[in-house]
């Protein structure tokens, strides 16, 4: 096995990151050269990290295209698996699919009660499945021109976080402390209590096993076929009580890897849980205590860590408005 990348080598910078929180990070599909970041300035843009060698300090460096049509701040991104294509969500109730080429909307769907939260690719890439603060989630027709969604579902009793499609099933975290699983061939919604507000659900290649992430600072491994938790990945340090952070497998799923809301990223052993790395987001970045947590606040957090198995690198993005790649 590979061993694991642990050395920073791209840092790529909001050019507003003053005043810009990266919300959402995503590799593209195939061979991945790129990154999508979606921030709070509304924008999305489309990096090379290797053009944004980490002692650059020009702001543009590996800028490639941004993307420009949210109202509000840029929730979550879904890259297609032929790149021609991404989704996005975000604060202003709306799904936006994008011709990645031309930068132009291909569609906007508005359906949403509040802040879409999360969005996915299904079935062949044919369909996007979103996840919003209204507690719905709801399937769209990317090659229909009927601006209604063609399913929803209203089973959540808070806020649906995360989701993710797997074959024919969508699996949701919502704040009501429950991961849902619907089985759209069969009809059937399988519930499991995880008991604290879910920040992020991420599934196994086999779809046996998910990573489920809370707010009471800690990540579960959960069997999927009976509901029982197989693993818990906690560490005295690990403060995760306040922020969303998307939380990822990593090197062949032999890891789990989460962010702090103290800008550190943490990485357990899948199997024993012990913390193998410790990695610290900014190098700016000052360790969270009592005294500085009104000063610091969001500007500390790590809102998103991916995983590149293609390049065996990833990339954790920050409430400083930047995002690093790890290498070898």
């Amino acid at each position: 096995m590979a061993p694991f990348p642990t050395r920073p080598i791209a840092r790529l910078f909001c050019p507003t990151s003053h005043s810009c929180i990266i919300n959402c990070l995503s590799y593209s599909s195939d061979a991945a050269l790129h990154i999508l970041t979606g921030s709070s300035d509304r924008t999305i843009r489309l990096y090379n990290p290797s053009k944004a060698p980490l002692s650059s300090e020009y702001r543009n460096a590996g800028l490639v295209k941004e993307y420009e049509a949210h109202g509000y701040e840029v929730l979550s991104i879904a890259v297609a698996q032929d790149n021609a294509k991404f989704c996005s969500t975000g604060g202003d109730k709306s799904v936006f699919l994008w011709d990645t080429m031309s930068g132009q909307t291909i569609r906007r769907w508005s359906g949403h009660g509040g802040r879409v939260n999360t969005c996915s690719f299904g079935a062949g890439d044919t369909v996007i499945v979103t996840g919003s603060y209204d507690g719905t989630v709801k399937i769209w027709d990317c090659k229909s021109n009927d601006y209604k969604p063609i399913m929803t579902f209203s089973d959540a009793k808070d806020s649906i976080s995360d989701l993710c499609v797997v074959g024919a099933e969508i699996v949701t975290g919502s704040v009501d402390g429950r991961v849902r699983s619907y089985d759209i061939r069969s009809g059937n919604c399988t519930v499991d209590v995880i008991g604290h507000s879910i920040t992020s659900v991420a599934v196994t290649k086999a779809g046996t096993e998910m990573l489920v992430s809370t707010l009471d600072s800690g990540l579960r491994l959960m069997d999927r076929g009976n509901g029982q938790l197989m693993r818990e990945y906690r560490d005295a340090g690990f403060v995760n009580e306040e922020f969303r952070s998307k939380s990822a497998f990593g090197s062949n799923e032999s890891v789990v890897m989460g962010g702090s809301d103290d800008g550190i990223v943490y990485v357990w052993d899948l199997e024993d849980g012990e913390v193998l790395h410790r990695f610290k987001h900014s190098t700016m970045q000052k360790m969270r205590t009592k005294e500085n947590d009104k000063k610091t606040g969001k500007n500390d957090i790590v809102s998103a860590v991916a995983f590149c198995p293609t390049r065996n690198e990833w990339a954790s993005a920050g409430g400083d408005g930047n995002v690093v790649v790890w290498g070898l």
